[in-house]
């Protein structure tokens, strides 16, 4: 049988490797960067966001969180890869009450429409830059993430 964080770790390095050829040359990622599985987890094992790459114009975040607001990036493309837990995720809709909470970035208490998925360990998400998205429930209380994030140029 497969170690799980390792098969998550191989999702992540091939959701780098299609960025980096998508991006044809414009230094996404801008360098090698190799995290140890000691390192991965133990950023995981924290509750809130920690990056384990953080170049120019590219983000790779451990995440375990619980639900929250919904989230918009003007510049921040998405790549979500789950590893562990449960949610209701919604992308799309309309914010509601939106609030602009940092530069290229506003959040809201929820969204009206929008597409509902119930994502779970193993599924992987694009999230396009300038698109709601909403981890609306979480059952299992904490759901764990690989979060590559790709700036728009």
């Amino acid at each position: 049988m497969r170690n799980p964080l390792r098969v998550a770790i191989g999702l992540a390095a091939a959701a780098l490797l299609t960025v980096a050829a998508a991006a044809m040359g414009r230094g996404v990622p801008a360098a090698v960067h190799y995290i140890g599985h000691e390192k991965v987890t133990q950023v995981m094992s924290n509750v809130r966001s920690a990056p384990i790459v953080s170049d120019p114009g590219l983000i790779v975040l451990a995440q375990r969180r619980d639900a929250g607001p919904v989230e918009y990036h003007d510049i921040n493309n998405h790549v979500f890869i789950f590893v562990e837990g449960e949610a209701t995720f919604v992308v799309g809709g309309t914010m509601v009450d939106p609030k602009r909470t940092a530069p290229n970035q506003m959040r809201a208490p929820s969204v009206t429409g929008g597409t509902t998925y119930h994502v779970s360990k193993g599924d992987v998400i694009t999230v396009p830059a300038k698109t709601p998205h909403w981890f609306k429930e979480v059952p299992t209380k904490t759901i764990a993430y690989y979060a590559v994030n790709i700036e728009n140029q």
